[in-house]
């Protein structure tokens, strides 16, 4: 049966098509593509009991950041030892900023698709906590929000758009603790003496206290509470996110005067204590003896900011945050669960709309066959399957309107894992040419880069509205 990610595309081409012999008309569309087909072979019983699943998304972090992706800067030994242990990509791709990947995560859609605002969530969509909540799972969210209301009242535009967004309490999940729920200038801190609304109230109880730990307390509370029964985490993390202050680690942490004391310095500090907060949750789950039955997944919004420059095992990488260049896009993405996922390094294409339909086929409940999605599941390669993968990633990427984005314009790209498109004709070897800076115009095109401008040029065409 076809996957159901490429009903989108294969509708482009042919709108009459079903998930009902679509097949054929499948082929035809990626052999205009030259693409191998979209399918995967449908996820059976076995392993028969359905795994937990905790799905850690960190905010502001490039692969850079990472050992096992080469990084020398900073000591990630809780998600070096994930990656070790597990599937490790090496070619998953997010949008430039925040609120782009996460509307693509947790909808399974493309911007293009349905964005309404910078940190907005149509209250009407149906994110994955629904999905999996339908799917038979207790659901839980912690960490930050920021999809019901984010422009300050005196932005233009602001009041057509101020508390517009999805709340929390309707997103598809049983319990919640987040920060930034309501209006951009009532946030408050998400670190030190954070404001965080648990389930409809907020905290009285957080002076001197850090939002990450509190966050990581209760998503190990809600796994403990939750151990009879099948359960999904949702933990979109601050960390390592501006602004770039100090951690309970950092010297300065304890005059309570310096916990807001911003430096880039204090990168390296949030860095680290982002794979603290994942090796507190992993212990967790070895704590309460469920690791063979719990799906961890680690994934990135976007890349690093742009003040914060890495070393890595081939040189310094200076964060590309709000960049469509691989600094900005690039990202991590581990898969672990012992006894189940085998440790190996996989090459093959992920992008922030394919989580959905893993989930789901993780969860033993696929999207029914009506149901369009642009993303394609990557769980069948976690059990490895040998199956056809994404050829190419697509992207449109324009975060207005919204406060701060007027400095942003519209782009799309469609790439593979060489070569990348942008919807102006500029092609780019990006291995090659990893900032970007010399693009191969049509006039230059070889032989090669001919038939890749072709392909790629029909992804594009492909996403027109």
């Amino acid at each position: 049966m076809a996957n159901q990610g490429v009903l989108h595309l294969i509708r482009k081409f042919d709108p009459t098509a079903t998930s009902v012999g679509v097949t054929t008309t499948a082929i035809a569309v990626f052999s205009l593509l030259g693409s191998p087909l979209l399918f995967t072979s449908a996820i059976g019983a076995e392993p028969s009991d359905r795994p937990n699943i905790v799905l850690i998304m960190a905010d502001d972090l490039g692969v850079e950041v990472l050992g096992s992706y080469g990084g020398t800067s900073y000591k990630t030994p809780a998600l070096d030892t994930l990656a070790r242990e597990g599937v490790r990509f090496t070619h998953a791709y997010a949008q430039p900023l925040c609120a782009n990947t996460r509307l693509q995560l947790m909808t399974g859609l493309y911007n293009h698709r349905n964005w309404i605002a910078f940190g907005i969530l149509d209250p009407g969509a149906k994110t994955f906590g629904h999905w999996m909540q339908e799917a038979g799972y207790k659901t839980c969210v912690a960490g930050k929000w920021q999809l019901q209301s984010y422009d300050p009242p005196d932005y233009p535009g602001a009041e057509l758009r101020r508390g517009i967004g999805m709340q929390p309490e309707d997103g598809g999940f049983d319990e919640y603790c987040l920060w930034h729920t309501g209006h951009t200038e009532l946030k408050g801190s998400r670190y030190a003496n954070p404001v965080i609304n648990e389930n409809g109230k907020f905290r009285d109880d957080l002076q001197d206290r850090y939002g990450p730990d509190v966050w990581v307390e209760y998503i190990n509370g809600f796994m403990e509470r939750h151990l009879d029964e099948a359960f999904f985490v949702y933990y979109p993390m601050a960390l390592p996110h501006w602004p770039m202050v100090p951690t309970p680690d950092s010297p300065e942490w304890q005059d309570p005067a310096k916990r807001d004391s911003e430096e880039v310095r204090y990168f390296k500090d949030m860095a680290e204590y982002t794979d603290k907060c994942v090796g507190r949750i992993i212990d967790k789950i070895k704590q309460l003896g469920i690791a063979e039955n719990t799906l961890v997944i680690f994934y990135s919004d976007n890349g690093t900011h742009l003040k914060v420059t890495s070393q890595t095992t081939t040189g310094p990488v200076a964060g590309g945050k709000g960049e469509t260049t691989d600094a900005g896009t690039h990202v991590p993405l581990i898969c672990w669960q012992p006894g189940t996922i085998k440790p190996a390094v996989n090459d093959n294409l992920v992008d922030s709309t394919d989580f959905l339909p893993t989930l789901l086929d993780a969860a033993r409940r696929p999207l029914p066959s009506d149901e369009l999605t642009d993303g394609i599941s990557f769980y069948p390669q976690l059990l490895g399957q040998d199956v056809a993968t994404r050829p190419w990633v697509f992207c449109h990427f324009d975060p207005r309107p919204g406060w701060d984005k007027d400095r942003f314009r519209l782009i799309r790209f469609a790439r593979d894992r060489r070569y990348k498109l942008y919807d102006d004709g500029r092609l780019y070897d990006v291995p090659d040419d990893r900032l970007e800076q010399r693009p191969i115009l049509e006039k230059d095109d070889t032989t090669d880069t001919k038939a890749v401008r072709k392909r790629l040029d029909a992804v594009l065409k492909s996403m027109e509205q």
